[in-house]
C-alpha cells in the first residue's frame, strides 16, 4: 500500500476517535487496511462495493449532524456516484470529505476501470468544493485534518505518485519554490519533483499548488514576471486553464496546459510508463517547457 494512503488508514482511525462529529463510511477499499479495533467503531462504516450508497449515507450523516469522510478509489468515488455527490451532497447543501485512491493511472494495471483522470474537472463543475492535490504523504495528512475539521466540500486525492519531500507547510498560497524571468510554471501536486527537474537551468519562476480549488490566482499574478505560463497537472490537461485564464484576464498572455491526454492509453503499464507516454516525467517536461518558451 503507497504512503499516502498508508498514512489515510491511520489518520483516519484518529480522527474518528478524537472527534465525535468524525464518521467514516468505505467502500471495501482501505477497509482491511484500518488499525486493529478501528472496523468495530460504530462510527466506521463498510457498505461493500456500493459506491452510491457510500455517498447517499455520507449525505445522511452529514444533514444528521456528522462530518462523513468517504473513501474508495478515485474512479469509483467521483466517476460512479456522480448523481449521488451532485444531488446528495451539493444540492442537499450537506457537507463531506471525499478520499480518492488510484488518481490518475496509480492502477493501470487494472485496466480503464480503475483510472481516473478526469476526477477534478468532473468536481469542479461543481460549486463550493476544495479540492486538494498532496504531493507528499506529510501534505496529505495536514489537508485531510483540516477538511475534517470544515463544514464544506472537500476531495482529497491521494496518490502513488510523490514528491521526495513535503512542499508545502500550511502556507495560506501556492509556494514559490523557485523565480525566473523568461515564464511561470505551476506545478501540481506529485509532479513537483519531476518540474523541478524538467526546468533545471531555465530561467522560470515555479510555484506549486498542493490544491487547485480555490485556485490561488493571486499568487500567480503577484509573482508572474514574463506572461508565458505552464499548467502541470497530474490528471487530465486543460483542467484548471480556465482558472489560470481568470486569474489573468486583463493580462495578454500564453498558456500550455499540460497534464493526462483525452486519448485513451489501451496498453497497461507501470504509472511512470503512464506518465512518460503523457509526457510528465521530466524529460517530457523538458521538452515541452522548452519548446513553449522558445516559440
Amino acid at each position: 500500500m503507497n504512503a499516502m494512503r498508508q498514512r489515510f488508514a491511520a489518520v483516519i482511525a484518529d480522527l474518528v476517535e478524537e472527534d465525535p462529529r468524525t464518521a467514516a463510511v468505505f467502500a471495501d477499499i482501505t477497509w482491511d487496511k484500518l488499525p486493529p479495533g478501528a472496523r468495530e467503531h460504530p462510527r466506521f462504516i463498510n457498505v461493500g462495493i456500493r459506491e452510491q450508497l457510500m455517498i447517499d449515507i455520507a449525505g445522511g450523516l452529514s444533514m444528521a449532524g456528522l462530518r462523513p469522510i468517504a473513501h474508495t478509489f478515485s474512479s469509483f468515488l467521483v466517476e460512479r456516484p456522480f448523481e449521488q455527490i451532485k444531488i446528495g451532497l451539493t444540492h442537499q447543501r450537506a457537507g463531506a470529505v471525499l478520499v480518492g485512491a488510484g488518481a490518475s493511472y496509480d492502477l493501470a494495471v487494472d485496466g480503464r476501470t480503475h483510472q481516473s483522470p478526469a476526477d477534478v474537472a468532473l468536481l469542479s463543475t461543481l460549486e463550493d468544493w476544495n479540492i486538494h492535490v498532496p504531493g507528499h504523504a506529510d501534505e496529505a495528512e495536514a489537508q485531510l485534518r483540516a477538511a475534517a475539521r470544515g463544514d464544506g466540500w472537500d476531495y482529497v486525492r491521494l496518490s502513488t505518485e510523490a514528491n521526495e519531500r513535503p512542499l508545502w507547510h500550511g502556507e495560506t498560497g501556492f509556494v514559490v519554490l523557485r523565480q525566473g524571468s523568461r515564464g511561470t510554471v505551476v506545478a501540481v501536486g506529485p509532479l513537483a519533483d519531476a518540474v523541478l527537474a524538467a526546468v533545471e537551468g531555465l530561467d522560470v519562476t515555479v510555484l506549486y499548488a498542493p490544491w487547485v480549488r480555490p485556485f490561488d490566482g493571486a499568487t500567480l499574478r503577484a509573482t508572474l514576471t514574463a506572461p508565458d505560463v505552464v499548467l502541470a497537472e497530474p490528471y487530465l490537461a486543460g483542467t484548471s486553464a480556465a482558472e489560470v485564464t481568470d486569474a489573468l484576464r486583463d493580462v495578454p498572455h500564453r498558456l500550455l496546459s499540460l497534464g493526462v491526454a483525452r486519448e485513451e492509453l489501451r496498453r497497461y503499464g507501470t504509472p511512470a510508463e503512464h506518465a512518460a507516454a503523457h509526457g510528465l516525467d521530466a524529460a517530457g517536461l523538458r521538452r515541452s517547457v522548452g519548446e513553449f518558451l522558445a516559440r
